[in-house]
């Protein structure tokens, strides 16, 4: 199942300068929980946010860049590419972890998204899609509200009503 999985201020803000707004350890626990042991996909800018610009351990990471050149991850070079890599592991759990435009170009391929929604507006310089204004997608499932390092979070399932296949 393709699925991706993010967290997103009330304005669906995901990040500004390569860099996520919010510190949220509780968000974090759940993203790793969720992804460990699984293929994750992304953009370089991604990659490059992570600590030290090392890819995620214990998952199978997946980086959509034009430049790049690692061993250390899977790479490709165009949404072409990596849909051929996705499709290849149809049977495993594929989470796409970010940035804004693998999120867009990859949401129709979705079955899922989960999202961890933060009750703040973080200043974005980059969006998601608001789910709750398209069409194809419904919220199945939202988490009481709880606090994360001074947040108010909660944690949502968007199911997508018109996947496309890879």
């Amino acid at each position: 199942m393709i699925r991706a999985i993010v967290h997103a201020d009330r304005e669906w803000g995901i990040g500004k300068d390569n860099d996520m707004m919010f510190s949220l350890p509780k968000d974090m626990k759940f993203f790793r929980e969720t992804t460990l042991g699984h293929v994750v996909v992304m953009g370089g800018n991604t990659l490059r946010s992570f600590p030290n610009g090392k890819p995620l351990k214990n998952r199978e990471n997946i980086v959509l860049s034009r430049r790049q050149v690692r061993d250390d991850c899977v790479m490709v070079r165009s949404y072409d590419e990596l849909k051929k890599e996705m499709k290849s592991r149809e049977n495993e759990d594929i989470y796409i972890i970010g940035g804004g435009e693998v999120y867009k170009a990859l949401l129709p391929y979705c079955e899922e998204v989960l999202v961890t929604k933060v009750n703040a507006v973080g200043g974005a310089s980059v969006f998601f899609p608001d789910l709750d204004k398209l069409e194809n997608f419904t919220c199945v499932y939202e988490s009481e509200e709880i606090e994360d390092n001074g947040h108010s979070i909660r944690f949502t399932t968007y199911k997508n009503g018109a996947v496309e296949r890879l």
